[in-house]
């Protein structure tokens, strides 16, 4: 079985070491045997996520359109920056409108996913501290996070003019947690 895997970095800066990152990490999912799918959150914008507004018209038509490609995927790797040891705000409004979506159209996008968590930064920690509260949230929603994740420090010096890492243990790491993420998925729903 070839399983999907959505990948995607919880960012939109132009030159994020988030984004970088995913690119990486879905080259691997795919040398691991993946189809896999590059998603940029910019492609889906959404508004502030307002009980008011998803009373009044419901969640947006961007998290129906991720809930359903989400659903169609065996497994998730995502990719998040740490703000202030925790969640960007794009990557929990993005959870929050998604997780809101079943009530209205079906199940749970989330539900029997397994996610694989990574995350950059200039940081001696890589944004270590805030894939904790990613992996909560994650979990929250439905998905089951692998154990293992990656965080890579120094991200800002950790990338060459074409994207690639510079550091072969580093690359390994993500090679691993990415063919981990596409094992489990394949298992799960073989």
């Amino acid at each position: 079985m070839t399983p999907d895997i959505l990948v995607f970095a919880g960012s939109l800066r132009r030159d994020s070491y988030n984004r970088k990152l995913a690119r990486v990490a879905a080259a691997q999912a795919e040398a691991a045997g993946a189809r896999v799918t590059l998603l940029e959150l910019r492609d889906y914008p959404l508004p502030l996520y307002d009980g008011d507004l998803e009373a009044d018209s419901g969640p947006p038509e961007n998290a129906f359109r991720l809930q359903e490609l989400i659903a169609a995927q065996h497994g998730l790797i995502v990719v998040s920056p740490e703000y202030n040891h925790s969640i960007p705000a794009l990557l929990k409004n993005t959870l929050d409108w998604v997780s809101r979506t079943p009530r209205v159209r079906g199940p749970s996008p989330f539900a029997g996913k397994v996610a694989g968590l990574m995350s950059a930064s200039p940081g001696g920690l890589g944004g270590l501290q805030g894939l904790d509260h990613v992996k909560r949230v994650v979990e929250v929603v439905g998905a089951l996070v692998l154990p293992r994740v990656f965080a890579l420090p120094h991200a800002d010096q950790a990338f060459d003019a074409d994207g690639r890492l510079k550091d072969a243990a580093a690359a390994e790491r993500v090679a691993g947690l990415a063919a981990e993420v596409v094992r489990t998925a394949a298992r799960l729903h073989g």
